[in-house]
């Protein structure tokens, strides 16, 4: 006598366990600069045109008119006060530009990342890849940017070579951030909410076109702990050729910030392809 035995179904992966990483990532990252390549004028063209365009109407227009503002008891040139800070904010935009239309596009509208997971590549590496990508070009855009700043004369601190690091950790952060509204988003107007309601508020709150000390206490204490306020806080000095104050207070929140992101958007795009 025989009996037939009934598989048992194992039981769903928990969305919220840990990130699952290997190297397979890296030819997912490089899928996507590949593709980039043959759009790289373009795209850098686009990303820069606009903080160009907030650097020269605001920084020798109203600066023309400002003349000079106070950070720390010292005076700066407002074009160099907006410099330092404009360029965290392309860092903001650029990271998230391509975390949300362009990796909502690969994954939900060409279902590339369908594709790629019937290779040897889970899906934990594809948003890896997607956010280190992300980081990249924007690292790629603001250093565009710092050329122009250059060649404008703004600054030749040799501190702006530490920078980079700072602004590729601001990319990071932010295209964390952004994944997390890629994971939830249905079309490509969702991502007007994430613009209007987070980004651009914070644009104005994180000392970028005025210093912090002009808001109310209760905003400037809200404003302390933003993303963007803290990567403007650790860049800024540099531009005057300082170094930050509190530069591991800064650095903290923006991985807090990235390490909270990242596993809130696995979790979420675990969960969007599990149903």
């Amino acid at each position: 006598m025989t009996t037939n035995s009934i598989p048992l179904k194992a039981p769903a992966q928990s969305v919220w366990r840990a990130p699952e990483l290997s190297l397979r990532f890296w030819p997912v990252f490089l899928r996507n600069l590949l593709v980039w390549r043959k759009l790289a004028i373009p795209s850098l063209v686009g990303n820069i045109a606009e903080p160009l365009m907030w650097l020269v109407a605001f920084g020798y227009g109203m600066g023309a008119l400002v003349g000079t503002v106070k950070v720390g008891g010292e005076p700066v040139p407002y074009i160099l006060f907006l410099a330092s800070g404009s360029i965290c904010m392309s860092a903001m935009q650029a990271a998230s530009f391509e975390a949300l239309y362009s990796a909502f596009s690969r994954m939900h509208v060409q279902k590339t990342w369908d594709g790629i997971m019937n290779a040897p590549v889970n899906l934990d590496d594809i948003v890896l890849a997607e956010m280190l990508w992300a980081a990249f070009k924007s690292l790629f855009t603001v250093t565009a940017i710092l050329g122009v700043m250059l060649v404008l004369g703004i600054s030749y601190s040799p501190k702006l070579l530490m920078a980079w690091p700072v602004l590729l950790g601001a990319g990071i952060t932010f295209s964390c951030i952004a994944l997390i509204f890629n994971a939830l988003a249905k079309g490509y107007d969702f991502f007007t909410y994430y613009f209007t309601l987070f980004l651009t508020p914070m644009m104005f709150l994180s000392g970028i076109f005025f210093p912090l000390d002009q808001l109310p206490p209760l905003v400037r204490a809200v404003s302390e702990w933003l993303p963007l306020t803290n990567a403007v806080d650790l860049v800024r000095p540099m531009f005057m050729d300082q170094w930050p104050a509190n530069p591991w207070r800064h650095v903290l929140v923006l991985t807090a910030y990235a390490v909270g992101g990242f596993w809130l958007a696995l979790a979420l795009t675990r969960k969007r392809f599990q149903g």
